[in-house]
């Protein structure tokens, strides 16, 4: 993305001319001094057996300004877990790793749930929260960055430009947030492209302005998962454990911080990693599931900021999402066909549909329940119901790297 231009409320930070990597690693490594980096990447064993994982930890074996790797590892044995922390030995940066699956990672989740707190079940959203609490933790970092572990095309670039607005100490942002283009030989990314963005406008037209859905329609890729904040936000932001997790992060952004201290920053020219099965039929996986738990998250969100949910408000919301989906869909058509992309419009119509009735399923069972949205207690909550949260953490963490 070559363009200067700057909309909504937020930066964009874009990627202008030939930016070199040895200055921006240089500049890192200096700002280090004043602001200690963490880098937390919330992985599946499976990843450590594709490509995705081995390209990343030879790119990180090179990376110089880092202060500490926290990588939360998911759906992993014991040997397996011993497999992943030899397969990370070659990186320079002291490394922890938290086994989710292992007892002692165990037993702390069984603490919080004796002390009535829920941290939702596993996936990516617990992974990151358990990690940013090691960090809080340890207390010897500034700033936490975080990004995907399945992407193939991972370059060391990507973490230096998502680091650099929130570790320079002459910039006043907090949160800082990745976006790249999701184009192959066609356009990924449908998500973003033919549900939220549709959706944010389409309740900008039925509710009006609203600061939280300027704030949503500024990021070019508000489903991406790559930021970078301080560690005094990650220590208040509470989090939803499923797949809402990028749009309910986003939600505590703006519930916390000004948007002048929000930017995004193009982190990538190009950007691969797994996708997701649309799955139609079948609202517990793929597309579908995400769906609805990120339409979940943009209601609670909305209406935490008094706006009033109806059922003619949803129905009205049904056709006004069908008709701004359609329109934008054939936009993106005219868009592939002069870059001479591929672009199914039976699949993407099919999209449409599904994420059509995706909001009619959120709204229902937002209307049932509107507390439904699962969120993660933030840390200064659970600081105070188990005030040696943090030591058994450490303990626990420390014990398994031995």
């Amino acid at each position: 993305m070559t363009d200067f231009y700057q909309t909504g409320v937020i930066t964009t930070l874009h990627q202008l001319g030939k930016p070199s990597l040895e200055r921006l690693e240089s500049e890192l490594r200096t700002f280090s001094k004043v602001r200690p980096i963490a880098l937390v990447l919330p992985a599946l064993y499976s990843e450590f057996e594709g490509p995705a994982m081995p390209g990343i930890i030879k790119e990180l074996t090179k990376v110089s300004y880092l202060n500490e790797i926290v990588l939360a590892l998911d759906n992993a044995s014991e040997s397996d877990f011993l497999r992943v922390r030899e397969m990370m030995a070659p990186i320079p940066t002291e490394v922890r790793i938290i086994h989710n699956k292992g007892k002692r990672i165990t037993e702390i989740y069984e603490t919080l749930a004796r002390n009535g707190l829920d941290v939702g079940i596993q996936g990516k959203g617990r992974s990151a929260w358990l990690s940013y609490g090691y960090v809080l933790a340890r207390g010897r970092s500034d700033v936490i960055a975080l990004h995907d572990c399945d992407i193939v095309t991972y370059n060391r670039e990507l973490l230096a430009r998502l680091c650099y607005p929130i570790a320079n100490p002459n910039l006043d942002y907090v949160f800082c947030k990745g976006f790249y283009s999701r184009v192959t030989n066609k356009m990924n990314g449908r998500v973003t492209r033919l549900l939220v963005t549709p959706l944010v406008r389409s309740l900008q037209q039925l509710v009006g302005p609203h600061k939280f859905l300027a704030f949503l329609d500024s990021f070019r890729y508000p489903l991406s998962g790559e930021f970078c904040m301080t560690t005094d936000l990650a220590r208040v932001n509470r989090i939803p454990w499923d797949w809402g997790l990028e749009v309910g992060s986003l939600a505590e952004v703006h519930r916390n911080y000004s948007p002048r201290r929000v930017c995004q920053v193009d982190i990538a020219t190009t950007y691969e990693h797994k996708h997701q099965i649309l799955s139609p039929d079948d609202a517990s996986k793929g597309l579908m599931k995400m769906a609805v738990d990120i339409c979940k998250s943009v209601f609670r969100t909305l209406a935490s900021e008094g706006v009033i949910f109806s059922d003619g408000l949803f129905k009205s919301l049904l056709v006004t999402y069908l008709r701004q989906a359609e329109d934008t869909l054939l936009k993106y058509e005219a868009d592939a066909m002069i870059n001479g992309l591929d672009f199914d419009r039976h699949e993407e119509a099919k999209a449409v549909e599904t994420f059509t009735r995706s909001i009619a399923m959120a709204a229902q069972v937002f209307m049932e329940n509107p507390m439904s949205t699962p969120l993660i207690p933030n840390w200064n909550r659970v600081i105070a119901a188990i005030p040696d949260i943090f030591d058994m953490l450490q303990a626990a963490v420390e014990a398994d790297s031995k």
